[in-house]
């Protein structure tokens, strides 16, 4: 099935305020993303994945360890990947529903500490990757981080909230700081009802 670009669900100056410029959203979205779209448009067609979810595609062709995955897979991933990306941010941010804070506290301690865990995660990525809010196959938060395109269908996780760390995310915003890029998405970006709303148990 061919790719789309998403529209957002806000205009592309309506993170400015947050600490996502307008340039850097429009930068992001009309052109990595697109990239990403028309690429892996053309790569799938007449291959044996044409007619294939987007799921089904980054689970079937990633190669578990390689270091380099095939174009197929870094396209469809990233695709997927900054759906997920876009959907889990609001103006302003959305505040965290009981639920989900009930959950993270009692896995991680407290909404602090999983903030904390999230940003360790994303800081210690080495390179281009993501930062990952996971929910396990058993029912449990885990914080993890992937290189370039991987992400948690390569794992059978459920993403529940996942920051980009490639540098053309943040740095017309933050430059090379990425510790204060991350601050800033998981206080002021992230729509936490948005995340609530990923939980299966």
């Amino acid at each position: 099935m061919p790719l789309t670009l998403p529209e957002l669900p806000y205009e592309h100056a309506a993170l400015a305020d947050s600490g996502m410029c307008q340039e850097t959203v429009e930068t992001h979205h009309l052109r990595h993303h697109n990239a990403y779209v028309q690429t892996g448009n053309g790569l799938l067609e007449g291959t044996e994945w044409a007619d294939k979810s987007v799921e089904e595609i980054v689970a079937g062709t990633y190669q578990h360890g390689a270091v380099a995955q095939s174009a197929i897979f870094n396209n469809l991933a990233q695709h997927w990947n900054h759906c997920l990306f876009w959907e889990s941010m609001a103006p302003g941010g959305v505040a965290c529903p009981s639920r989900l804070s009930e959950r993270l506290e009692k896995e991680f301690g407290s909404f602090d500490n999983f903030k904390q865990e999230f940003k360790k995660a994303g800081l210690t990525q080495f390179g281009s990757g993501w930062a990952w809010l996971v929910e396990t196959a058993d029912g449990a938060l885990k914080v993890t981080k992937t290189e370039n395109g991987v992400n948690p269908l390569c794992t059978n996780d459920t993403a529940l909230l996942g920051c980009d760390v490639w540098e053309h995310s943040y740095y017309l915003d933050f430059k090379n700081k990425r510790p204060d890029y991350l601050d800033n998405f998981l206080t002021n970006l992230v729509n936490w009802e948005e995340v609530d709303s990923r939980l299966k148990g």
